[in-house]
């Protein structure tokens, strides 16, 4: 895992290695399922803001793209010599009788830290393709899209103070766990993609951050709040743009990524959207 480091230059030389690319595949994918696929990547993945989207996709239900539009630059590693003192968090716990600790650079992501390589592992001998470039890619292959809103309905009708209860379904890539594996330079990464909140805009002005998918209503719970993902409207939604509240359910995925032949690993953030609209009403009640 990265560690943060606190100094150390690091001169970048070297040229990256061609990337394997497979025979036949047409859109990059090796082979796997929907919930673990192998991507081949090549080196000339983009650099971020050289023509990918960044992760965060403008329409809905539309996978980010990080390739294109750009060559990466390698990351640089560099075994310390002398090595960091023990209590050096690079170490996680070993010692060098167990392997040794690497200062790394990485320009495109800015990542600058440490990592501990074991005895025995290849580990990186030259500047080498950003790995966490090869796990965005990964992440693309995951084809992660927004919340799939099960409540509120579309169809639903809703009444003024009444509690709301909001929930998503799940499914590898609208809420994960996802995982996919891609290879680039002769870097091969894992990456796992999971959502860890959603913010509910509930288009009165108010934003709900819930960290799970919600708890489904039923009859049985009345008019209970939800335990953990829920609202009460205030007003009508007949003074809005079609009669309804436009919303938005936008979903934070969290990507933790693992280099094993680098020692290196890390972690960033997706984000996903989903519109949804809720009609509103007030109960007449007659004398």
């Amino acid at each position: 895992m990265l560690r943060r480091a606190v100094s150390a230059a690091v001169c970048l030389v070297g040229v990256l290695a061609p990337a394997a690319h497979a025979d036949g595949t047409g859109g990059g994918i090796c082979a796997g399922s929907d919930m673990d696929v192998t991507v081949c990547a090549s080196d000339d993945m983009a650099a971020p803001g050289s023509g990918g989207s960044g992760g965060m996709d403008t329409t809905a239900g539309t996978p980010a793209s990080h390739g294109g539009g750009g060559t990466a630059k390698p990351c640089t590693y560099t075994k310390l010599d002398p090595p960091p003192p023990p209590e050096n968090l690079g170490w996680e716990g070993h010692t060098a009788k167990d392997g040794a600790v690497y200062q790394v650079e990485c320009p495109d992501t800015g990542r600058v830290g440490v990592v501990f390589v074991a005895n025995g592992a290849a580990g990186p001998a030259a500047p080498t393709i950003d790995p966490e470039l090869v796990a965005r890619r990964a992440v693309d292959s995951m084809k992660l899209v927004g919340p799939d809103v099960a409540s509120p309905r579309a169809g639903g009708r809703y009444v003024v103070g009444m509690p709301m209860w909001m929930w998503v379904q799940q499914s590898p890539t609208t809420f994960g766990p996802n995982t996919a594996s891609a290879t680039a330079g002769g870097v091969t990464v894992t990456a796992r993609a999971e959502v860890s909140s959603i913010a509910w805009a509930m288009g009165d002005g108010t934003t709900i951050t819930c960290t799970g998918p919600g708890t489904p209503y039923d009859a049985s719970q009345g008019k209970a709040m939800s335990p953990d993902c829920g609202h009460r409207y205030k007003g009508p939604s007949t003074t809005q743009s079609g009669g309804k509240y436009a919303g938005t359910a936008t979903a934070t995925w969290t990507v933790k990524w693992q280099a094993p032949a680098l020692g290196d690993g890390g972690e960033f953030t997706e984000v996903r959207r989903t519109p949804f609209t809720v009609d509103v009403r007030e109960v007449q009640v007659l004398n």
